[in-house]
């Protein structure tokens, strides 16, 4: 998509899509369509990530940075800014984490569009891992893990169960208290829930993991022979949530391989010697037919959701094309 200034059309006005309209424009199979193109697109090397910048700005414990990327097959240029503010929803009464998403026409450089980028990061991380899904997990995959139980879970859980006839859903939260989150969307999909111990994951054709934690939390002989995992919470140095014997086991697959080697869940497995970098594939690899992916029953395979810029990008860029087909993003002269 091109969302910018063409060159017969100077006088083009930035548009503005607010974060209060993100929740009626934006589709699941939006996001979804969206991630699927441009994680092709940076497998073919037709789109690719800049440099991230996080930094703690030494104010109110935040982080802060920015995301950027070009994708040339969707003309689709800009960056994320934004971070994590720990003190917002207790004192302000607004959600921790901020971002706001920028684009700028290719051809000219101009800003084309801002869009607000809190909902979009939760469809776009819950996007990935179902992309994932569709093109690693078994075909009769019946039994869905969730290994964590907060807000971003359940939009995991929801993109997740459009992926296969699941049959129930399972899982475990550090706090279990929380785990009435993700039983609630179970129930909504007319699905049984069962809380269960780490243990009782082996039950699992798939698994997402999407925790904050450090230490890691799923061990390599708690996952079954053909499972499908999506570890979807490790995306800084030292963030762990699975054993690294586990991607040993397993076929790896990442959004972006110069961060799953370091920012990654892959980071721990790659520096203990147990896999290298060159056994970690790319998942647009997979959707363009270039990689084979899952090849047995048997095979487990795993996708290492990092989380990237163009995915950023691609779903503000499908949010912006859907403002203006419904005449609600707001013209700015600028």
């Amino acid at each position: 998509m091109h969302t910018g200034v063409s060159d017969t059309d100077q006088e083009r006005p930035m548009l503005i899509v607010p974060e209060r309209e993100i929740a009626d424009l934006m589709t699941r199979q939006a996001a979804f369509d969206a991630v699927e193109k441009v994680f092709a697109a940076m497998a073919t090397g037709d789109a690719y990530n800049f440099p991230v910048v996080r930094e703690a700005i030494g104010h109110v414990d935040a982080l802060y940075g920015f995301k950027g990327g070009f994708d040339r097959a969707g003309m689709t240029l800009g960056l994320k800014a934004g971070g994590y503010w720990p003190q917002n929803l207790e004192r302000h009464g607004i959600i921790n984490h901020q971002s706001t998403v920028f684009l700028f026409d290719p051809d000219t450089g101009r800003v084309s569009a801002m869009v607000g980028g809190n909902l979009l990061t939760a469809l776009r991380t819950a996007a990935a891992s179902s992309v994932s899904i569709k093109h690693l997990a078994r075909d009769d995959a019946k039994v869905i893990g969730m290994i964590g139980a907060g807000h971003q879970a359940t939009f995991q859980l929801r993109a997740a169960l459009e992926q296969r006839a699941f049959e129930k859903v399972i899982g475990w939260n550090l706090h279990p208290e929380m785990l009435p989150n993700i039983e609630k969307v179970a129930g909504e999909a007319g699905l049984p829930f069962e809380a269960v111990e780490l243990d009782g994951m082996a039950q699992a054709d798939v698994i997402i993991s999407i925790t904050s934690s450090f230490d890691a939390i799923l061990k390599a002989d708690q996952v079954s022979a053909g499972c499908h995992l999506a570890c979807m919470g490790t995306d800084t140095k030292g963030k762990q949530e699975v054993e690294p014997q586990l991607l040993a086991r397993a076929s790896v697959y990442t959004d972006e391989v110069a961060q799953s080697v370091s920012i990654g869940e892959a980071q721990h497995a790659v520096a203990e010697g147990l896999i290298s970098e060159s056994d970690v594939g790319q998942i647009g690899a997979v959707i363009n037919g270039t990689d084979p992916g899952r090849s047995s029953d048997d095979q487990i395979t795993l996708f290492d959701g990092t989380g990237v810029g163009l995915q950023d990008l691609a779903v503000a860029a499908a949010v912006v094309e859907l403002a203006v087909e419904k005449g609600i993003a707001i013209e700015v002269d600028f």
